[in-house]
């Protein structure tokens, strides 16, 4: 019996500890809160640098902090592509950037008045600029002071997002969801700033099985707290099933279309896919000179780029401008 009760004395002091770094309350591993997951305190953070990457989600009784993110997650070096990424591009720079402030901007009035946290970027079929606006969305996240954006390819069946950065694409979300690995492992911090990446993993050939398994939305669960934006590029919705099981795991839905290229029947059939989901906007991507609001955004290093009005969900929402590939 002294030792039942040493053994229980044992746990309750734990209990008071891990209690005490939280802030007072104790949260479950699915249940989370952002205030919740940045608290913590001096004895407990000592303890945390010390354990294990294998144990450290496990000891934080289900939260995680960005700081311990950071620390213990994959730090490769990342070599951005500049012809893809507005920002730092100075041909690029001077209107697409702006073009992706606006769709942030719009985003945060949307989250004032519902809950809009994971966001899913896909389009009707393949090539439109969906991983184009994924990457230069989050970047354009991740330049305002203390915010924090994660971005997953979500696409098993062609995973680019990693080109873009310059990023390894493995370890990722299929070996995680394979079970092979942590969450740990596949999350990627390869610059300065808060921007995390999440591969999309070595390749495998049940893509929708591995995506309906529950492990992703165990992941989404656990990482959402620790970041402002969780956005996932994924597959096109409609030569296979995958955006749409994705879908049904977010907040909201971007849809990315070309113009141009993207049939008019292709974009319902899209639409249609994706009814009684949350479709926060379209994006129009890649309008023509013809179509831009004018020469103001008439380009001095001899490119002009044209910007034409997003197609709006049937819901009321407020308008998110497209931007150039």
């Amino acid at each position: 019996m002294s030792r039942i009760h040493e053994a229980l004395k044992k746990a309750e002091q734990e209990r008071a500890t891990v209690q005490a770094a939280s802030g007072g309350v104790l949260t479950s591993p699915l249940t989370v809160d952002r205030a919740a997951a940045t608290v913590s305190a001096p004895d407990a953070e000592a303890r945390r640098s010390s354990l294990p990457t294998e144990q450290l989600l496990a000891h934080t009784a289900g939260y995680l902090r960005f700081d311990d993110l950071r620390k213990h997650c994959a730090h490769p070096q990342w070599h951005l592509d500049p012809s893809v990424n507005v920002f730092i591009n100075s041909a690029l720079t001077a209107h697409g950037s702006e073009q992706f402030r606006t769709l942030r901007s719009r985003l945060y009035q949307m989250r004032a008045s519902q809950p809009l946290h994971t966001l899913l970027v896909t389009s009707s079929i393949p090539a439109e600029g969906k991983t184009f606006v994924t990457n230069n969305l989050a970047q354009a996240i991740v330049r305002q002071p203390d915010r924090r954006a994660l971005i997953i390819d979500a696409d098993l069946r062609c995973s680019r997002l990693h080109v873009p950065l310059g990023a390894p694409p493995a370890p990722g979300l299929t070996d995680y969801l394979r079970g092979d690995v942590d969450e740990m492992a596949i999350i990627q911090h390869g610059l300065e700033g808060n921007l995390c990446f999440i591969p999309g993993g070595n390749q495998v050939t049940n893509p929708s099985e591995l995506l309906s398994n529950g492990r992703l939305r165990t992941l989404l669960d656990r990482v959402t707290p620790v970041f402002d934006w969780v956005i996932l590029d994924s597959a096109p919705l409609l030569p296979v099933a995958d955006s749409s099981l994705l879908a049904d795991l977010v907040d909201g839905v971007l849809l990315v279309v070309r113009a141009g290229q993207t049939p008019a029947e292709t974009a319902q059939r899209a639409c249609q896919e994706l009814q009684g989901r949350n479709v926060v906007g379209v994006v129009l991507n890649a309008v023509g000179p013809k179509d831009a609001y004018g020469a103001y955004y008439s380009s001095p290093y001899g490119y002009t780029y044209g910007y034409g009005h997003t197609v709006e969900p049937k819901t009321a929402q407020p308008s998110l401008h497209s931007v150039d590939e």
